[in-house]
This record gives C-alpha cells, sequence and structure tokens, in this order.
C-alpha cells in the first residue's frame, strides 16, 4: 500500500524540480525525500524521475502519476 507521505513527498520534488528545494518547500530533508521517492518507485516498479548530479526530471511515468495527483 503506498503512504500518502510518499505521494506527498514525489509531488514536491517534481514540483520544485530538486530534492533540495523540495525538501525546503516541504520541511522535510532532501534525504528522507529521496527515500520516500525510491520506496514508491520500487511500490509501483517503475523510474519516477531521471535523476543528474543537478536536477531531477519526471520520467514519463512520473508525469503521469502526477498528472493523477493534480
Amino acid at each position: 500500500m503506498m503512504d500518502l507521505s510518499d505521494l506527498n513527498a514525489f509531488v514536491a520534488v517534481a514540483r520544485a524540480g530538486g530534492f533540495r528545494d523540495g525538501a525546503r518547500a516541504s520541511g522535510g530533508s532532501a534525504s528522507g525525500l529521496s527515500e520516500a521517492v525510491r520506496r514508491l518507485e520500487v511500490q509501483l516498479g517503475v523510474r519516477l524521475f531521471n535523476r543528474t548530479t543537478r536536477s531531477v526530471v519526471p520520467t514519463e511515468a512520473g508525469l503521469s502519476l502526477l498528472e493523477r495527483l493534480g
């Protein structure tokens, strides 16, 4: 079962364009958001972000999930 806080973490990262900025916006930590997104990716069996050292970009699956979550 998906955890609501993991979904919120995903949305925060997607909207902010990165884990650090997502953490700032959500009041959490970048490592906490990263772990939450990893859990979601494992549960869903898809990669939600393409990660680089400087940014994260949603994959097609990530964009689809973001659209469904609003």
